[in-house]
């Protein structure tokens, strides 16, 4: 019920609640408010038997949890048998390493001179790149188009 209530908010509450009602009345407003709760909770448990009775015997397995759409949505997902073949026939790791195996045996391959660069590496992007010789330029100017 508490779950994200700290140990922090908690002693500020009790703090908080001393300070309101003193310690003389503390005790009596724990047992009322002990008391409603445990009212509310019967008068919900009680809903829910009369739902549960109206609804007839198809729905002798349905709980309001699953009303939740995070909750319907998990079991939808995990009850689909096409999902769960799905999940299990594709390995993301095992294509990842094919894709990155493919790309480098391309730049092996294309490598100048036929020497393969170690995996993972490529051009240098720092350096600057050498001129070509004057009959190997471009007849055109790469920065005017």
């Amino acid at each position: 019920m508490f779950n994200d209530i700290g140990a922090l908010e908690l002693v500020t509450i009790v703090v908080l609640a001393i300070l309101i009602f003193g310690p003389e009345k503390l005790p009596k407003v724990i047992q009322d408010v002990t008391g409603v709760i445990r009212k509310i909770r019967a008068f919900s448990d009680s809903a829910k038997h009369d739902i549960r009775s109206e609804l007839g015997p198809e729905f002798k397995d349905f709980e309001f949890e699953d009303l939740n759409p995070k909750t319907f949505i998990r079991k939808q997902l995990s009850e689909n048998e096409d999902l769960k073949e799905l999940r299990t026939s594709f390995d993301l790791r095992k294509e990842l390493n094919d894709v990155t195996d493919a790309v480098n045996s391309k730049e092996a391959d294309a490598a100048p001179g036929g020497a393969a660069t170690p995996a993972g590496t490529g051009p240098d992007l720092l350096k600057k790149p050498v001129a070509p010789a004057a009959d190997q330029r471009a007849r055109f100017d790469a920065d005017a188009t």
